[in-house]
């Protein structure tokens, strides 16, 4: 076997600077490139593995990531060639953050971080998908972290056309569905469904998905419990139901009960955001021509593929119903955030009446967050007291008539225009007025109608905060954590969970900022969470103490 890792090639207008890994065919190095000056990664093909096929999937390779490499979530390839030793490299953008195995490997990722995740990767093999690719090793080793602490899917290695059913070599068993073991072992868009559910599972335990703590977990053990056993539940106390649900049909054992597609999937994700009061990720998706059952897929018409497109679900009803304004367009990015009410309110206007794109200055720096080139100014919306939204209609220029019109008398066509000018004025008074009340948050408490519901009433939910100055101190047989709750509201509560190897969960809830109990000499480590009245809850903070 050749040393390992092999020794970096000469390559014209690059300077070698350290190895960052080693895989089963090729070994990773750090290179600066002269011009333009930038540090890169360079993937080298092993010398032992230089042939005419290996070549060949190593080209296909560079063309693959080549023609996706736009994707915001895919590694961008900069360039490919033969270095003067004979071996095929591909130069590839540095991401310097560790990849999300390493981190989940740490520590789990928050419910939030872990759907944020799910939806952009999703729309990365949505796109790779349309372009007639299947990805086939989707794991978190294979989810770099940009410098701007985006997720980038990489090694597409073995990847193939999304009709080659029958084929599937080097998978990776931890995050392969059962069709991958059979004889002869199958692959499809679905195949990558399940491996992205088992990437977010394991983002959120921190390990894969049927890997037991304590027991063999040898390939032979996880196959086995990959094609038979029930996918245990994630345990965490911060994690919705809606999502166990979600993983588990995304992991189902037979592939047609599973979601119809990667966009499914990160919709499905973007749900769970919504019920969480999180803030909802856009979906990109690169296409020029989607497939047709994609139209009617979850009939939220809120997906405008063409280009890069956002999916942005919080216009209008969220998600939660058909839409009347789908339509096919050019590059479309929608705000990522729009204020929410707390009951769906029904759109009295179609969304794309109420929207205006306006180009951004090619000239004006931007933002990495704000790195959109185009920017949704939305109209001003009022809630009328029939619970429906509407746009102030713009006031006329002539004044209002004072004269009533006798209602006995038959009207002409004068009196008509006068009376119709009457009543769109008090509508117009009406509707300025009371968005003036609401900007300047005067505006009347909410009435209970007779039905004993409130009116919707237009609020931005807050973020819970986390916990602060988590600390653990220990006597005798006993442990005593305290913690502050740094934005105390009336009815705040905690959840706290003891972490321990075995991987078992057992949530307790207390309203003081301190807790003690009984633990066995070593570390002990705790998780704590502030839970609103209302049942949001914060992301958990952990504290140890020897």
């Amino acid at each position: 076997m050749s040393r390992r890792p092999s020794p970096p090639p000469q390559l014209p207008g690059f300077t070698y600077v350290e190895p960052l890994g080693t895989g089963g065919f090729a070994d990773v190095f750090l290179y600066e490139q002269q011009m333009p000056r930038r540090r890169v990664a360079v993937k080298v093909l092993l010398a032992d593995r230089i042939s005419s096929g290996a070549a060949k999937e190593f080209a296909d390779e560079a063309n693959v990531m080549a023609m996706l490499s736009t994707h915001p979530a895919i590694v961008t390839i900069y360039q490919a060639g033969v270095a003067g030793d004979g071996r095929p490299y591909l130069v590839m953008e540095y991401c310097p953050r560790p990849n999300l195995q390493l981190r989940a490997r740490k520590e789990p990722f928050s419910v939030a971080e872990a759907l944020r995740v799910g939806v952009q990767v999703a729309g990365a093999v949505e796109t790779a998908h349309r372009a007639g690719v299947l990805h086939r090793d989707i794991k978190p080793a294979n989810i770099l972290v940009t410098e701007y602490n985006r997720p980038a899917l990489t090694d597409f290695g073995i990847a193939s056309t999304t009709g080659a059913t029958g084929e599937a070599s080097g998978m990776s068993i931890p995050w392969s569905p059962p069709e991958s073991f059979a004889e002869p072992p199958q692959s499809g868009p679905r195949t990558d469904v399940w491996a992205l559910g088992a990437t977010l599972y394991t983002l959120l335990a921190g390990r894969s998905p049927f890997e037991r703590p304590g027991e063999r977990n040898s390939s032979a053990d996880l196959i086995e419990r990959i094609e038979r056993a029930a996918l245990p539940p994630l345990g965490r106390p911060d994690s919705p139901e809606s999502l166990q649900r979600l993983l588990e049909r995304a992991m189902a054992k037979n592939p047609d009960d599973r979601f119809p597609s990667a966009v499914a999937f990160a919709r499905a994700l973007q749900k769970v955001q919504i019920e969480l009061s999180h803030s909802v990720t856009p979906i990109d998706i690169v296409d020029d021509h989607p497939p047709a059952e994609d139209r009617d897929d979850d009939g939220d018409g809120l997906t405008r593929v063409r280009e890069i497109v956002s999916i942005d679900p919080d216009v209008a009803a969220s998600l939660t119903r058909p839409s009347a304004t789908t339509q096919r367009k050019g590059p479309s990015i929608l705000s990522p955030e729009v204020p929410r009410f707390d009951s769906p309110v029904p759109a009295a206007t179609p969304v794309e009446e109420t929207q205006i794109r306006v180009p951004a200055a090619p000239a004006t720096p931007v933002s990495a967050s704000d790195a959109d080139e185009r920017t949704i100014l939305r109209a001003p919306v009022v809630l009328t007291p029939e619970g429906t939204a509407s746009v102030p209609p713009v006031p006329p220029t002539a004044p209002p008539s004072a004269h009533a019109v006798p209602a006995s008398k038959p009207q002409g066509r004068r009196g008509l225009w006068i009376t119709l000018s009457a009543v769109a004025a008090v509508v117009v008074v009406g509707a300025v007025v009371g968005l003036n009340s609401l900007a300047a948050g005067i505006g009347p408490a909410p009435e209970t109608t007779e039905a004993g519901t409130a009116e919707p009433q237009d609020v931005v939910p807050d973020v819970v905060p986390k916990v602060g100055d988590l600390t653990g101190t220990r006597a005798g047989g006993d442990v005593t954590f305290t913690w502050v709750n740094k934005g105390p509201k009336e009815g705040d509560s905690f959840i706290w969970t003891q972490v321990k190897v075995s991987g078992d969960v057992d949530p307790q809830h207390t309203s003081d900022t301190t807790v003690t109990f009984p633990a066995d000499p070593g570390t002990v480590c705790i998780e704590v969470m502030l839970r609103r009245s209302d049942g949001r809850a914060s992301e958990p903070v952990r504290g140890c103490v020897e």
